[in-house]
């Protein structure tokens, strides 16, 4: 029964990581989501059902379009897989009993589910575009305004301390309507700050802080490693040219992720 249970879940974790490498090529170029088949971006061919299905279709297909025979890149599988193990991880790292199934623990569970594809579809458009999606981010204040509700309610949290993110939020979207809008064209740094609250919400301030050390940690280690390979190219590209195509969010977004299931992780094997 277990088993049956954690495929299950498995499978929906890939299922929505699926639609994320939809959303990710989609998105930024102003394509439908929802109501347009997905298609191959090389022909243009619509897809069949045996064409979509997670991992299972790209290992029967050998990684390439079965009607233009173009080979599908790696990260769509990467994705499907990675998203499959960190739903079904957080799943079991929550410990949800499944003889005895808790309503509240479920719809906790769903509500990370969503926080989870809101971290993938930041990251993976972030690392191909270096840009953080509005869209996206409107998509992740809104999980985070419900799920607000759903903590003050069922969970009597402190109503005071989410006011405090909502106002976040708030002057955030003002600075990034009003001021930037009419001062600057750059409106990266907005889109950080959204993402960075909307995590704070969903991992508490804690996760959130470890997170941005993280990130650091993690971009002077890319940084380095450019370094050397433009040394090695014998290429002239200062740090700031460099440190302009670093996928902040993208970093943002997996140190966030794995810190949360270390942490969840952490409690469930009681380390």
């Amino acid at each position: 029964m277990e088993a049956i249970i954690y495929t299950i879940i498995f499978i929906t974790g890939a299922l929505f990581g699926s639609f994320c490498t939809l959303a990710t090529y989609r998105i930024p170029r102003h394509q439908d989501i929802t109501h347009t088949r997905s298609y191959c971006p090389n022909c243009n061919h619509k897809l069949g059902f045996f064409d979509m299905f997670p991992i299972i279709s790209y290992i029967f297909l050998g990684g390439k379009c079965r009607y233009c025979k173009q080979k599908i890149s790696p990260r769509y599988l990467a994705l499907e897989v990675f998203s499959g193990a960190s739903f079904l991880a957080l799943f079991v790292f929550m410990r949800i009993d499944l003889l005895h199934i808790n309503v509240y623990a479920l719809c906790k569970f769903g509500f990370f589910a969503l926080f989870l594809t809101y971290l993938f579809l930041t990251a993976w458009i972030d690392k191909e575009n270096r840009k953080v999606e509005k869209g996206v981010s409107i998509f992740g204040i809104i999980i985070s305004l419900i799920y607000i509700v759903y903590l003050c309610i069922v969970e009597k949290a402190n109503i005071y301390k989410y006011a405090i993110y909502i106002g976040f939020y708030i002057l955030v979207l003002i600075l990034d309507t009003i001021v930037l809008r009419k001062f600057a064209k750059n409106k990266y740094i907005n889109g950080l700050l959204l993402t960075l609250i909307t995590m704070a919400i969903f991992t508490k301030e804690y996760i959130a802080y470890l997170t941005v050390t993280a990130t650091c940690l993690s971009i002077a280690i890319y940084m380095l490693i450019i370094k050397l390979k433009n040394i090695k190219n014998k290429s002239l590209k200062s740090d700031k040219q460099i440190s302009s195509t670093i996928p902040i969010a993208y970093f943002m977004c997996m140190s966030n992720l794995i810190l949360l299931l270390y942490f969840y992780g952490a409690v469930y094997f009681k380390l």
